[in-house]
């Protein structure tokens, strides 16, 4: 059965109708084209999939779509505005912290409910906001260094 389910995304209203089970993270990739919000473990384990929603990290992969309604919902998609990049999006590339770029997406967003909630964070503060989200590239020294240079 299908439910009709109102999803705030990116700045904009969606209507769509779903099955009950769906996952915020299937909603968001297969629904409505969101693919940026990566599918990687699919058990909450590497922060692949982290969206902002009503300003908190979550991960999309274990939220139920249906308990997004009437949230604000931030994919990396809506990041940037009017055709420019977000000050992490900016550092990330400026200081190296992308390789393959799986991980980035979730974690240019938990960079920034961090920064929000915590302008100036320490290094040990990054470290530990950033645990949940597994990059296999980098070493997390370029990315908590982008990171760091935005709090300042």
């Amino acid at each position: 059965m299908k439910d009709t389910i109102r999803l705030r995304v990116n700045g904009k209203i969606c209507e769509l109708k779903t099955e009950s089970l769906r996952t915020l993270l299937q909603v968001l990739r297969e629904d409505l084209g969101l693919t940026g919000t990566k599918s990687g473990c699919e058990k909450g384990e590497c922060g692949a999939c982290t969206v902002l929603v009503d300003g908190i990290a979550v991960n999309a992969c274990l939220m139920p779509a249906q308990e997004a309604e009437d949230k604000v919902i931030l994919t990396i998609e809506g990041l940037a505005q009017d055709g420019k990049l977000h000050p992490l999006q900016e550092k990330f590339i400026e200081l190296g912290a992308i390789q393959c770029g799986f991980c980035t997406p979730g974690m240019i967003l938990t960079a920034k409910a961090l920064l929000d909630r915590n302008p100036k964070p320490t290094e040990e503060e990054v470290r530990r906001e950033i645990a949940g989200n597994y990059c296999r590239c980098t070493g997390y020294d370029k990315i908590v260094k982008a990171i760091l240079a935005v709090a300042r």
